[in-house]
């Protein structure tokens, strides 16, 4: 059982006083944080099974529906009132930078008569931090229970806006390399153009070491590819901060048993925080959804381009099999055949005809 607790302690008057033991070491704490006005027990568990959570709600009389949504991760965020405890349900989300991944985990939080109880499951451990900082502001702690599920959903929110803006500056990096690949094909497009050819040294830049890092970050591939993938992230932030503002509406308001009325304007801070990542992430999703478009349009205009240079090719290429079709037909009285000049001619006209045709393409920006 102390395999899964990650903490365990009695408080009184906001300062730690005793770490219990085992079963009946919580139910005694339960007991003397009760019969005192100015305690409650916090005991925090990491992805117990269902015996070892059984036994602590045996202990503290949580209900087997909360328990059993404890137990089972892929929860939404939600908030559900019992009779006995307050149970709220929030998900963690960590950016991993190198690899462009968002992961949510899961935290739920049992707050009671006295006590508070919070599962974890995943990497994400912004518990540790938060007793901590709580420990050292006893003026907070003496709260009680709806202290610590104010301090926890605050800082849940807040990492929320920390990941927004990493998330956005890597998403202004996507944008800048979608934009700039586009501009290196106008100003190649426009060389051929005018100089018949790109000149050697100038089809990579200074940046490309930087570039094919992000690409290689993003999984390499087209660039469409990589902003989808992008874009399934952004989809991941947003389901876990999306659904929380019900709950936090409703812990800002009043009628939610086991919070302190006075705690009200405290949820509104954090409903406050929510809702600013809440527009982030739908600003995201915008921006990404711009810039698959502007992918996308990149590549129909390098497609028409391709199919322009194919086109020009073909029409170079049918010139002279229009010439040696005709005088290939093997007619008795085709009065060219008999010249002495015929063969030459007939190279000469395929080569000049297939000159100006390919100098009218270039100077057209086909070729």
């Amino acid at each position: 059982m102390r395999d899964v607790i990650v903490d365990c302690a009695l408080y009184r008057n906001g300062r730690r006083t005793a770490d219990p033991a085992g079963t009946a070491g919580l139910r005694d704490a339960l007991a003397q944080a009760r019969a005192a006005d100015d305690a409650f027990l916090w005991i925090g568990l990491y992805e117990p099974t269902d015996a070892e959570l059984a036994e602590v709600s045996d202990a503290f009389g949580l209900h087997p529906l909360a328990v059993e949504d404890a137990l089972r991760a892929h929860q939404r965020p939600k908030l559900e009132p019992y009779e006995d405890a307050l149970f709220l349900v929030l998900k963690p989300v960590t950016y991993d930078d190198a690899r462009g991944r968002v992961t949510a985990d899961e935290l739920m939080l049992f707050a009671g008569d006295s006590f508070v109880v919070t599962v974890r499951h995943g990497a994400a451990d912004p518990l540790g931090a938060v007793r901590d900082r709580l420990e050292r502001d006893p003026a907070m702690l003496e709260h009680g229970p709806t202290a610590v599920l104010y301090a926890v959903s605050d800082a849940v929110v807040d990492h929320y806006l920390e990941v927004a803006s990493e998330l956005r500056a890597d998403l202004e990096e996507l944008e800048d390399e979608v934009l700039a690949l586009g501009q290196r094909r106008a100003r190649a497009a426009a060389r051929r153009g005018r100089n018949g050819r790109l000149r050697p040294g100038r089809s990579r830049g200074r940046g490309a070491a930087g570039r094919d890092a992000r690409r290689a970050r993003n999984g390499g591939g087209h660039a469409a590819e990589r902003i989808y993938a992008f874009k399934r992230q952004v989809l991941e932030f947003r389901r876990a901060c999306g659904p929380l503002a019900e709950p936090m509406a409703r812990l800002a308001g009043s009628g939610v048993p086991f919070v302190h009325r006075r705690a009200r304007p405290f949820f509104r801070d954090v409903s406050d925080h929510l809702t600013r990542a809440g527009e982030q992430v739908e600003a995201l999703d915008r921006l990404v959804s711009d810039i698959l478009s502007a992918s996308l349009a990149q590549t129909g205009v390098r497609q028409n381009d391709d199919i322009r240079r194919i086109s020009a090719w073909a029409a170079i290429v049918a010139l002279p099999t229009l010439v040696s079709g005709v005088y290939g037909m093997n007619f008795t009285h085709m009065p060219e055949l008999e010249w002495a000049w015929a063969y030459p001619a007939a190279l000469l006209l395929m080569a000049s005809g297939c000159l100006v045709l390919y100098r009218f393409f270039r100077r057209r920006g086909w070729l």
